[in-house]
């Protein structure tokens, strides 16, 4: 062997020892980079936990509201607050929210319970103070039926001609709290607590599994470097939205704690999860990662002893095939977004025939219209075009070829040529290679083919070599076209979407702004229907009011809004027409028993699509009102009756 042929093994050596060192740094920066990306997302987590916990609390506070203030405008048509069928009623009443139970407390502050049952709460319990505060939320309270139960209790004022007779409360036991409202953060490996701001009192503290408590009781906690105790002391008092990690005294490890306010009263509500689960896929990365490091050095002790035997240099024709892969990988990166640019297809399909060193270099799509599926890159475009329809032809020759179990088509004369019903010369055509694309189930998606090729035979192989990208192209296209007609529709009702509604708004305004009405519909009665029927009755409802909205309305231009609300743009239209298409949209759906509410705007020269929605939308709030307080009165009577 020639010293210029030799290997230099002290160079290798020293090469290989340099990379096992910059491998080990590298796994150390990783597991490092790890441990703060998931330090990151703890914090991320943490957030969005709180979150939607405090956006929980504030949704089953509302709507405990709303329960009680229908309770109570039921409990003042009582004339007296202790009857047995008012009871029966008010003991046999679910609470949906956080409630556990409903009670009285009348002037004399006494408390009517299950039953009708009267608790003397003097001392505990002030009608006056209560009944000046109208509905409210109290702070952590103790039980009158058990002094060592802490509670919380949701105020409504029973009101009758004018006055306060009772107040009316739901009891939220803070005990049962979490697994009545299901609040289980970090899929039960974290805490929650809820924080009176003002005293520091644990209203809810799943952490220390126990009731009553108060934050600053336990004591100053060990900061985690960069975080101060004041700062977290001072920072649930202001109401404020901050991270901190401290060490857990029960359980001796650091605790990722995040809190912020809920609007209810100077509540806080805080999540906390221990450090051991935060870097729980941290640790066991870096285990893989340590076995990685060991399965390295095996290998490279084993390419070692390979080193010792290999004796020859890369010829000449292997750096011809890292050149060939290098093209196909830039084939690859070209067609990787293919489906969204379409030039990349025309330079994917260059590149290719700057490899093969071809004139000309095709993609055909199998199974769509033709416009849509033929690419054609030509190195020099000419008068002489070959005529589509007759290129078509040639494509469906190939496909039958393919389909009779032909894994490739060559043709470099005119004997071959005229299998596929091709003349040597003809439209410039002497040498064709073609092979099939196939997709996962091995059914043919696409058809690759190359003309005048000066490499000859090599030219099939580069061709399969490529088949694979292009089989991940067609199938990108496919999704990707699939994705954008399925993100356009709404998929209860077949209308137009809101992302499909967002867009169009310019275009409506561009095209149609002389003479443009706008129609804003609201369904009536959706949330009674859900709650009495069942979301099943619900969605009949909306595919009944889809269906009515493209009966009557002739315009291309209706969206589903919103869960019951549907927006109709009629262009070019009067404003009588408009009101008729309406009117008989309605007339439809009231014989079905469904009742919307329509707000119109018609405008001859829109200056402001927002300003023609939200007149429209105001028209409906009308008569959404006009038509409530009918039914209102309705079911009133019939109550009385």
């Amino acid at each position: 062997m020639k010293k210029s042929e030799e290997i230099r093994w002290g160079r290798s050596m020293i090469t290989t020892c340099v990379m096992i060192l910059l491998i080990v740094a590298a796994s150390f920066c990783v597991i490092h980079c790890i441990n703060e990306m998931e330090e990151a997302e703890c914090f991320n987590r943490l957030y969005e936990e709180a979150d939607d916990l405090a956006e929980d609390i504030e949704m089953y506070a509302d709507s405990d509201r709303e329960e009680l203030k229908m309770l109570s405008a039921m409990i003042a048509e009582y004339d007296k607050l202790d009857s047995a069928d008012l009871w029966d009623f008010l003991d046999s009443y679910t609470a949906v929210g956080m409630m556990s139970r409903i009670e009285l407390l009348l002037p004399d502050d006494t408390v009517l319970v299950s039953g009708g049952e009267t608790v003397d709460a003097k001392g505990m319990l002030s009608f006056k103070e209560e009944a000046a505060q109208g509905e409210h939320v109290t702070d952590r309270e103790a039980d009158i039926l058990d002094s060592g139960n802490y509670i919380v209790r949701h105020y409504v004022p029973v009101i009758k001609e004018g006055e306060a007779i009772a107040m009316l409360y739901g009891v939220i036991e803070l005990g049962e709290l979490p697994k009545k409202v299901n609040m289980d953060p970090y899929s039960g490996e974290g805490a929650m607590y809820i924080i009176d701001g003002n005293t520091g009192d644990f209203l809810v503290d799943t952490w220390h599994q126990e009731e009553g408590g108060n934050m600053w009781a336990l004591g100053e906690r060990e900061m985690a470097p960069g975080y101060d105790p004041e700062q977290l002391k001072q920072g649930v008092k202001d109401g404020d939205s901050r991270y901190v990690v401290f060490i857990s005294k029960t359980v001796g490890e650091y605790l990722y704690f995040y809190y912020k306010p809920i609007g209810i009263n100077e509540w806080r509500i805080a999540v906390s999860v221990p450090e051991s689960v935060v870097f729980e896929s941290a640790d066991m990365i870096g285990r893989i990662l340590n076995l990685f490091l060991m399965f390295e050095l095996l290998c490279f002790i084993v390419y070692f002893l390979w080193m010792a035997c290999y004796v020859r240099k890369v010829t000449g024709e292997k750096q011809r095939r890292l050149e060939s892969l290098n093209y196909i990988y830039d084939v690859e990166k070209l067609l990787f977004n293919a489906h969204e640019k379409k030039e990349n297809i025309n330079a994917a399909l260059e590149k290719i025939g700057s490899i093969i060193r071809a004139e000309q270099v095709g993609f055909w799509i199998v199974g769509q219209s033709y416009d849509q599926a033929s690419f054609i890159w030509k190195k020099e475009q000419t008068g002489n075009e070959r005529n589509k329809g007759r290129e078509q032809n040639d494509m469906l020759r190939l496909l039958e070829y393919f389909k009779a179990g032909n894994s490739e088509f060559e043709a470099y004369d005119e004997k071959g040529l005229r299998e596929m019903g091709k003349k040597s010369g003809r439209n410039g055509i002497h040498n064709m290679v073609a092979v099939p694309v196939e997709d996962m189930e091995g059914e043919i998606c696409g058809i690759l083919e190359s003309c005048n090729i000066k490499d000859g035979h090599a030219s099939a192989a580069l061709l399969k070599n490529m088949k694979f990208s292009f089989s991940m192209f067609c199938r990108n296209l496919k999704i990707h076209t699939k994705i954008r007609e399925q993100g356009d529709r709404d998929a209860l009702t077949g209308l137009y979407n809101r992302n499909r509604y967002e867009r169009d708004l310019q275009q409506i305004c561009t095209e149609h702004g002389r003479s443009l009405a706008c129609v804003y519909i609201d369904v009536n009665g959706l949330h009674e229907m859900n709650n009495t029927n069942g979301h099943d009755k619900g969605d009949k409802m909306l595919k009944t009011v889809a269906d009515a909205v493209r009966k009557n309305f002739d315009t291309e231009y209706s969206y589903r809004f919103g869960g019951d609300e549907f927006i109709v743009f009629v262009p070019d239209a009067e404003e009588t027409e408009v009101k008729l298409q309406s009117e008989a949209f309605t007339a439809l759906l009231a014989k079905q028993d469904y009742h919307v509410s329509v707000g119109i705007q018609c405008e001859t020269e829109v200056s402001s699509m927002a300003a023609l929605i939200k007149s429209a939308e105001k028209k409906m709030y009308v008569e959404k009102k006009r038509y409530y307080e009918q039914e209102f009165n309705d079911r009133r009577r019939t109550a009385r009756e």
